[in-house]
């Protein structure tokens, strides 16, 4: 049985569509480049713009394969 490091970052994701929105493009956005494994939602906030429309924020931890 082989061991595996990850490394952990902390990402905040928004989308003006929902918050599922926001976590997946996180989520694509780091598999791009190396594959996430795990994703943690650690907060969800939002803000209105100055024009009305709703923001949604979501932080995220995302685990990463390191070796």
């Amino acid at each position: 049985m082989s061991n595996s490091t990850f490394e952990k970052k902390q990402v905040v994701g928004t989308s003006k569509k929902s918050v599922s929105d926001a976590i997946e493009s996180v989520v694509k956005q780091y598999s791009a480049s190396n594959p996430v494994y795990w994703f943690e939602v650690t907060e969800i906030r939002g803000r209105v713009t100055q024009t009305g429309e709703i923001e949604y924020q979501v932080t995220v931890n995302l685990g990463q394969k390191t070796n």
